[in-house]
């Protein structure tokens, strides 16, 4: 299958915004330079008209990439995401990184999640404050698999991870094996599982937040959590007015480049 590569012209902040909005059209991964974004899509599923509408005020150019062009992409541009001395992120042709206290391979290719990004980099911050240990997960919209992979790193019993995208799901099960991980079960779905979560993590955007935060809510224990992020800081007061509407409640918020990851409690 076929990608198109958008080249935009765009500083850090017109990134973050053109990121959110390009990912509700199901853009298949992005790249970030100081002065450029390159996102991918899917070219059968490629909304040419709604994309020259956003991209109307910038600079930019496309063009096909060929499927099996991606690793060489994603080789010459990938670097390791080293956050604190908690986390490190490499992909497979890195060499090892020590002084960390968990070490993820993941090979992005064209999946959403390696860290690089300020709502993955967010994420993993908040589940640095979370007790994993023996308790059951839910990952909706896994991407890369980033997050089943560190939950279950951090001593999860298990993990549910899902993701609307093919593509995803073969990335991330593949990132899920060459971790060494044996309690991921991953399988393709946009809805939320009918079972009961100790922690529920969701790294999307707001829409798909808002639509099935009463399905998370739902899916979480008393006294779990639910870990958001894929969310502009503007979000804020809309997601914590959706929470009001539910047994849930804001514990903890991080703000990074313009984007927003809220750690939510669900009371009993």
């Amino acid at each position: 299958m076929n990608h198109i590569q958008l080249t935009i012209e765009a500083n850090e902040s017109q990134q973050d915004i053109l990121v959110s909005l390009l990912s509700d059209l199901d853009a298949a991964g992005f790249e970030q330079t100081e002065n450029t974004l390159i996102a991918y899509f899917n070219e059968a599923g490629f909304d040419k008209a709604t994309i020259e509408d956003i991209l109307k005020d910038y600079r930019y150019q496309w063009q096909k990439v060929a499927e099996q062009n991606w690793n060489a992409v994603w080789e010459s541009n990938f670097s390791p995401v080293i956050i604190n001395d908690f986390c490190a992120i490499r992909a497979g042709f890195h060499p090892p990184i020590s002084g960390v206290a968990y070490e993820l391979v993941i090979t992005p290719k064209m999946s959403f999640g390696t860290g690089h990004h300020a709502t993955t980099y967010m994420m993993i911050e908040q589940m640095q404050q979370l007790n994993f240990s023996g308790k059951k997960v839910f990952d909706f919209g896994t991407g890369t698999g980033i997050l089943s992979v560190l939950a279950e790193k951090l001593g999860a019993a298990h993990i549910t991870a899902t993701d609307i995208d093919e593509w995803s799901i073969h990335n991330a099960s593949e990132n899920i094996k060459n971790n060494g991980c044996r309690h991921i079960d991953i399988y393709q779905s946009s809805v939320v599982p009918e079972d009961v979560f100790d922690i529920v993590l969701a790294n999307i955007n707001k829409n798909v937040i808002t639509q099935n935060l009463p399905a998370l809510s739902a899916a979480t224990a008393d006294n779990g959590n639910i870990v958001v992020s894929g969310l502009l800081a503007s979000d804020e007061g809309d997601i914590v007015a959706a929470c009001r509407q539910l047994p849930l409640t804001l514990q903890h918020k991080i703000l990074r480049q313009g984007w927003l990851s809220l750690l939510l409690v669900k009371l009993v």
